[in-house]
């Protein structure tokens, strides 16, 4: 078991080097989306940077997190654009207004991380929050698209601005365009990139720095018109970044003159809903990817963020979040403590202050393309998709939050997405408002502790968003390592917000020694195979088999297998493999068991659920894995098709040191497998002459091992039956060959 890094100035001693290491590569990410997202947002570019330095150097002194990175981050683009819209009254003190609801909005944050009200973000529903997410997507990719094509959009209405985006198309700027499309480019291949020297720098910091020789090529530096196909067009100093030679004159005070409004307040319920819930929602994302499994006081997060926000607020900065993006890189580079944040702060402040000669020459349409690539993936219609995949109610949800934020505001479409989701329960539920209500807070749901030491959790009625509160009341009394059993059995309606904290309640319980047992939803029915889609129960009705369910427990009858098709929550041997240790697996299912009685060796093919990628934009995946479990230890290695390292098989693997294994006395075998790991010399003398003979001419898998036990699949999918007996033949010819080898 890992060592966990020591606190307070001891962890500070102790892991300087390391965090340090980190904080360099988190910094060369935050400098352009920093800016970008400050221009994004109608702000002075040097408002990021304010912010940024802020959440690095302010956060970590008052903090409840130990790994993550604070500053700016898309979600403050679309409220601070909304607050200077709204208070706007021509005397260009727009800004200042805003800063102020800044402060204020962080001073709330605060009061609410004292009064230990971090739980508050809890009870926002999954998908209105997605749906939020997804406008704020389409609003910055609105905005931005104009000046990635040189164009101009006068209108307010994002929609229109979406139309003016093609409207004005044949009128965009080629010279613009041409950086632009550079960038994207880049930000769309830099992953299959495998050249060590573009892996110097993060993608964001390539976008601008081969942005810079255009702008010579193209003379942006004096105003002037090129010709393109007969046509001249306007470039000139005013598509480059502006920013001051002294970081001073970049300072601004906040106005509270506009404190008395409902523009105002509008403004500052909006910046605080939307930083509050974000930030905690990545907070308890950064903690599952924690190496050391530590756990964030969210109320104490909550107000070192709101003390950030204030300050960042006084001196011209953007509200302060928790950021996943930074806070991933943050990890993959080897942090270990909270004081990689305040490197990360101090890092920037430096390199701005070194390369602000450098970052005026940089094309603001550099920077546009950065955030349109940030917008699409908010919107894209993966995320329509995997929100589909959770059930058609999320998807309505979903579409009427994120509507109705576009046509209003983040508050109006917050508020009535919150709305549409509680009368579409009640209309799922069949029940009177008055009952509704009851169900939902008087329902008798009660926490009974049993003599062995364990916890029975009876849980009755409606059980939906509006209820978090209440079951986090009582799981906050449960201690830790303690046994608990969730019964649903009772209840009329199970929503998606409500199964998700009890599966993360039950990922925590388990890490700190704990089993958890979810029970009673066998009589509930749902829109969606997705195990944490909205459940009805009205009535007692057994769930059925689905077909291929059927012949999977057919197949077990035959052959003398175990079968269960329910959820099955012990997933936590799989974290073992490499992986699974950033791809966070919420449940197994469908789980077929059997023992190669000859070799003592057992086996199990499962269908398993995991996801990928950062927080909110995280895209959930099926597939079947073989793990087979032999009586001997054997090397720890990576074993996969050569070159098939996309999409889902990123190079984490470059991270922890593995590198890949040539063996020269079999060219063939080296140029159709990957074979990784640490210990060279025991993964040399572990593939003999037979082994490589077996992998040559079978059927291609990823395969990996633990030192214990092989998991082996082929792609992200569901296998069908006779691919699942294809995994049996293959598991048990494997462990013929391994066991021949003593």
């Amino acid at each position: 078991m890992e060592v966990i890094p020591k606190k307070g100035f001891k962890g500070l001693i102790e892991n300087w080097q390391s965090d340090l290491i980190a904080a360099v590569s988190v910094s060369l990410i935050a400098l352009p989306l920093s800016l970008g997202i400050a221009l994004a947002a109608g702000a002075p570019a040097m408002s990021g940077i304010i912010s940024a330095i802020i959440g690095g150097v302010v956060t970590t002194l008052y903090r409840g997190g130990h790994i993550s990175v604070n500053g700016p981050a898309k979600g403050v683009i679309a409220v601070i654009l909304l607050g200077i819209a709204l208070m706007d009254d021509g005397t260009g003190q727009a800004f200042n207004y805003v800063l102020a609801a800044v402060v204020v909005s962080g001073a709330i944050q605060v009061l609410l991380g004292l009064l230990k009200l971090g739980r508050l973000a809890d009870i926002f529903h999954s998908s209105v929050i997605h749906g939020i997410l997804a406008a704020i997507g389409i609003i910055i990719f609105a905005k931005q698209i104009h000046v990635a094509m040189g164009t101009h959009s006068d209108s307010s209405s994002i929609i229109q601005n979406l139309i003016d985006a093609v409207v004005y198309l044949p009128q965009a700027n080629p010279f613009v365009v041409i950086i632009a499309l550079t960038g994207l480019v880049l930000l769309l291949f830099y992953s299959k990139i495998t050249n060590r020297f573009f892996n110097i720098l993060p993608a964001p910091m390539w976008v601008i720095a081969l942005s810079i020789p255009f702008v010579y090529v193209f003379g942006f530096f004096d105003q002037h018109t090129l010709s393109f196909f007969g046509k001249a067009y306007e470039v000139g100093p005013n598509l480059l970044l502006d920013i001051p030679n002294n970081i001073m004159d970049s300072i601004m005070h906040p106005n509270f003159s506009k404190i008395n409004t409902i523009e105002f307040w509008t403004t500052v319920i909006s910046i605080l809903i939307i930083t509050s819930i974000e930030s905690l929602a990545i907070a308890k994302a950064v903690d599952k990817i924690d190496p050391y499994k530590r756990k964030t006081d969210l109320n104490k997060d909550l107000t070192g963020i709101g003390l950030s926000t204030m300050a960042a607020g006084l001196i011209g900065g953007l509200p302060i979040i928790a950021v996943i993006i930074r806070s991933t890189v943050n990890i993959h580079n080897g942090a270990k403590t909270k004081w990689s944040n305040m490197y990360q702060g101090l890092l920037l402040l430096l390199f701005i202050v070194v390369l602000s000669p450098i970052m005026r020459q940089v094309p603001l349409c550099a920077f546009a393309i950065l955030l349109v690539y940030t917008g699409f993936k908010l919107a894209s219609p993966a995320v329509f998709k995997q929100i589909y995949n959770q059930g058609i109610e999320q998807l309505i949800f979903f579409v009427g939050t994120m509507v109705l934020t576009l046509y209003t505001n983040l508050l109006i479409g917050l508020l009535g997405g919150l709305l549409l989701a509680m009368v579409s329960h009640m209309l799922l539920a069949k029940v009177s408002i008055p009952q509704f209500f009851k169900m939902v807070y008087r329902s008798g749901s009660n926490l009974v502790m049993k003599p062995d030491g364990s916890y029975d959790i009876k849980v009755k009625g409606i059980a939906n968003f509006l209820g978090i509160l209440k079951i986090d009341k009582m799981v906050a009394q449960i201690p830790s390592g303690a046994d608990v059993n969730i019964d649903l059995s009772e209840t009329r309606l199970v929503g998606i917000t409500y199964m998700d904290y009890i599966v993360d309640y039950l990922k925590m319980q388990k890490n700190t020694g704990g089993k958890v047992i979810i029970k009673g939803l066998d009589s509930h029915v749902s829109s969606s195979t997705h195990n944490r889609a909205l459940k009805i129960s009205l009535n007692r009705t057994v769930k059925k088999l689905s077909p291929r369910q059927t012949r999977l427990q057919n197949l077990a009858n035959e052959k003398d297998y175990q079968y269960r098709n329910q959820v099955d929550w012990n997933t936590k041997y799989l974290k073992n493999f490499h992986f699974f240790e950033i791809r966070p697996i919420e449940r197994k299912s469908n789980c077929l068991k059997g023992t190669l009685k000859d070799l003592d060796v057992s086996w199990e093919i499962a269908d398993v659920t995991f996801s990928e990628g950062a927080a909110f934009t995280a895209e959930t995946f099926n597939m079947t894995l073989m793990v087979l479990k032999l009586n001997k230890k054997i090397p720890v290695f990576t074993m996969e098709k050569e070159g098939v390292f996309e999409k889902i098989f990123d190079r984490v693997m470059a991270f922890s040191g593995y590198k890949d294994i040539d063996f020269e006395m079999y060219p063939g075998f080296s140029k159709k497998f990957l074979i990784m790991g640490n210990e060279e010399s025991e993964i040399r003398s572990f593939f003999t002459d037979e082994i490589i003979n077996f992998f040559e001419n079978h059927q291609i898998y990823h395969i990996e091992s633990n030192g214990e036990a092989l998991v082996i699949f082929d792609k992200i999918k569901l296998a069908r039956t006779d691919e699942t007996m294809a995994f049996i033949d293959y598991g048990a010819a494997l462990a013929s060959v391994l066991d021949a080898m003593d």
